[in-house]
C-alpha cells in the first residue's frame, strides 16, 4: 500500500501551477547524485572567453562601441558569454532531459496521478530550467568580476537579466520538445542555437555586420539577451533596455503557453 501524500504538501494544489515547487524538488534531488553534469556544462561558454577574449583579444585589441565607449576585447565578449551560458543551461534542462522524461521515462505519468496538474508540470520544469541556465550565468558572473571585466556597479542587474534570459529560452525550448518525435529532430536545435551563438553580436559589435544582417540578428533572442547584459556591465543603462527586458517576458510568456497547451494534450491522451 503506498503512503499517502501529507496533506499540507498539497494545501492550495487546486490552484494552477502551486505545485511546481515539488517537481522542481524532484529535479534537485535526481541531480545530488549527478552534479558533475550540470557543473560540466558551464565550462564551454569559460573556455571561449579565455582562448578568444583573452587570446584573440590580444590581437584585436580595444573594441570601439556603438556609443563611442571604448573597452578591452575580453569585457566586450564576457558578457556575451554570460547569455550564451544562461541560454545553454536553460536548452539543455528543458529540451533533452524533457523529451527523455516524456518518451522514455513516463515521468509525467506517475506525477500526474498526484494531485499536481500539467500547469504544474509545465512551469516546475522551466522553473528548474531556468534555475540551470541562472547558476551557469551566476558562476560566469563571479568568474568576470574576478578577472576584472565589470565596468560598472549596475552590473549586478545582469543577474536577473540573465533569469530572463533563462525563462525565455527555457519556455521556448520545452514548447519546441513538446513537438519532438524523434532524437533526430534535436538536429533542428542545433540549427537554431549555432547561428544564435555565432551571429549575434557575440564577438564583434554588431555594426560590423552588413545593414540586412543588422537587421536581422537584432530581432534575435541572444541578441536582445547580449545586448542586455553586456549594456548592464558596461555601464550603458537607459530606457532602451526596456526594449530587451519586453522581448525576453514576452518570448517567455508565450512559450509558456504553448507549453502548457501542448503537454495537456500529450500527458491527458
Amino acid at each position: 500500500m503506498s503512503t499517502p501524500v501529507p496533506a499540507r504538501d498539497f494545501l492550495f494544489l487546486p490552484l494552477p501551477g502551486l505545485g511546481a515547487r515539488h517537481l522542481i524538488e524532484r529535479n534537485v534531488r535526481v541531480y545530488r547524485r549527478i552534479w558533475l553534469v550540470i557543473v560540466s556544462g558551464a565550462f564551454e561558454p569559460l573556455f571561449y572567453l579565455l582562448s578568444l577574449g583573452f587570446g584573440l583579444g590580444a590581437i584585436v585589441g580595444d573594441v570601439t562601441l556603438p556609443t563611442g565607449q571604448v573597452v578591452s576585447y575580453a569585457a566586450f565578449v564576457a558578457p556575451a558569454m554570460m547569455a550564451t551560458a544562461a541560454m545553454n543551461g536553460a536548452i539543455v534542462e528543458s529540451t533533452f532531459n524533457i523529451f527523455f522524461k516524456l518518451n522514455f521515462a513516463k515521468t509525467y505519468d506517475g506525477i500526474l496521478a498526484t494531485p499536481m496538474g500539467v500547469a504544474d508540470v509545465a512551469i516546475g520544469e522551466i522553473g528548474f530550467a531556468l534555475m540551470r541556465g541562472t547558476a551557469y550565468a551566476v558562476g560566469f558572473y563571479v568568474v568576470m568580476l574576478l578577472l576584472g571585466l565589470v565596468e560598472s556597479g549596475w552590473s549586478i542587474l545582469s543577474i536577473p537579466a540573465a533569469v530572463l534570459i533563462g525563462f525565455a529560452f527555457s519556455a521556448c525550448g520545452m514548447a519546441a520538445t513538446t513537438y519532438m518525435k524523434k532524437i533526430q529532430d534535436f538536429d533542428f536545435i542545433a540549427l537554431v542555437q549555432v547561428p544564435l551563438f555565432l551571429f549575434s553580436a557575440t564577438f564583434f559589435p554588431i555594426t560590423t555586420y552588413p545593414p540586412v544582417l543588422q537587421a536581422i540578428v537584432a530581432v534575435t533572442p541572444l541578441y536582445q539577451g547580449i545586448f542586455l547584459i553586456r549594456s548592464l556591465t558596461l555601464g550603458d543603462v537607459g530606457p532602451q533596455l526596456l526594449i530587451p527586458v519586453a522581448y525576453l517576458c514576452a518570448m517567455g510568456a508565450i512559450g509558456l503557453a504553448i507549453c502548457s497547451r501542448r503537454l495537456d494534450l500529450l500527458l491527458r491522451k
